[in-house]
């Protein structure tokens, strides 16, 4: 079998902890550390498929909750599967659909089985177990898949995240099992993955326990998930510090739902090398854009008459090709466009700040290129 024809990472550099890297699969090398813009229901949303691979995306993230609700994942596969679906050819994670029984569903009860809850869209009922999110996410052809977990909200008392944790875990075996019936019977092939999800809060002892246990399952890749949700930046980075060492060289390293340029430049540098979030197109919906002197409000007022193009060291042509005023009253006047530039600007400027990233790494300077990069999105360049 050929190499491009199965699921493996190659570390090529590193400095200190921050890792290069290359996640090989049959639809390509996903260079890391790499950003995933976040596809929720098959659509980056107010961008073209061929916009977000020009970007620099080699890979962006599905969700198995939405997309089994609508338009269903048997119906996706009858249509050739996700990536033939939505017109992208490159690699596609889906998450398991866990966070958003957690906090979309209108009721929902975790049981040993698993999540039974309604869906927000027509309260419908159904029963998500480790089983079935596996086989949704073989159903839509994804390249990386994740297991199952519980998601709580935190704060919550040690006992409470002990349990869920715990439960995590024997889910992830049953979605292992699970995985591997499906290698077998055709559904998952060889450069398909499956990776667990490291949970335990903000508690070190369960991290470590959590990894441990999951890098005993010898899974092809392993997320931390269950941060960036309200602990702050800190709390996360001292998460990160006690539960990547517990983790294989050897494999990709995902920090699920991160998150702020700040976020992403402290966690590769300890170690993690896969990122997603909604924060580069969300935010560019509701008028903020992300430049290289720092985030910019084009709801302000002060942007009304300033004929200064976005960001002129932007490799986006939208970010120079138009002015600050313009985009102000394209946001201010709710026009679709606006939208969709700001969209467009986010999504290249997270895909050149990981390219940077990639380079600082791989030429040994990745501390000083840090220190000055936050200086200057911090607006102190």
């Amino acid at each position: 079998m050929a190499e491009s024809e199965t699921f493996h990472y190659r570390l090529l550099a590193t400095d200190g902890r921050a890792r290069r890297g290359e996640i090989v699969t049959p639809r390509g090398v996903i260079r890391t550390p790499a950003f995933m813009p976040v596809g929720t229901v098959a659509t980056v949303k107010a961008l073209y498929p061929e916009q977000v691979r020009d970007a620099g995306a080699d890979i962006l993230l599905g969700n198995t909750y939405h997309l089994m609700l609508r338009p269903g994942a048997e119906r996706v596969a009858k249509l050739g599967g996700l990536h033939a679906f939505m017109r992208w050819e490159r690699p596609i994670l889906t998450d398991s659909g866990g966070f958003q029984v957690m906090s979309l569903a209108k009721i929902r009860k975790i049981t040993e089985e698993g999540a039974l809850f309604q869906s927000h869209l027509d309260g419908s009922r159904h029963m998500l177990t480790p089983e079935r999110a596996v086989e949704i996410q073989c159903l839509l052809g994804s390249d990386i898949q994740m297991q199952l977990d519980e998601c709580i909200e935190l704060p919550a008392e040690r006992r409470e995240v002990e349990r869920a944790m715990e439960l995590s875990l024997r889910w992830a075996e049953r979605s292992r099992r699970a995985f591997e019936a499906q290698r077998a019977n055709g559904g998952a092939g060889p450069g398909q993955a499956l990776f667990g999800i490291v949970q335990g809060g903000t508690d070190a002892e369960l991290r470590r326990r959590s990894a441990e246990a999951l890098v005993a399952m010898d899974l092809e890749g392993y997320a931390i998930g269950g941060l960036a949700v309200g602990e702050g930046h800190d709390l996360m980075l001292a998460t990160l510090d006690a539960t990547l060492p517990f983790l294989p060289e050897g494999k990709p390293r995902y920090l699920m739902g991160v998150g702020t340029p700040l976020d992403l430049i402290e966690s590769v540098r300890r170690g993690v090398d896969m990122f997603d979030c909604v924060l580069p197109t969300r935010n560019g919906r509701h008028g903020l854009a992300y430049t290289w002197a720092g985030p910019v409000n084009l709801r302000n007022a002060v942007n009304a008459e300033d004929p200064a193009p976005l960001d002129a060291e932007s490799s986006c042509a939208a970010a120079s090709d138009y002015s600050r005023a313009y985009l102000h009253h394209l946001i201010r006047s709710g026009e679709y466009l606006g939208a969709m530039i700001l969209s467009w600007v986010n999504t290249v400027f997270y895909q050149d700040l990981m390219a940077a990233m990639r380079a600082a790494i791989e030429e040994g300077r990745f501390d000083s290129w840090a220190q000055e990069t936050k200086a200057r999105l911090a607006g102190n360049a």
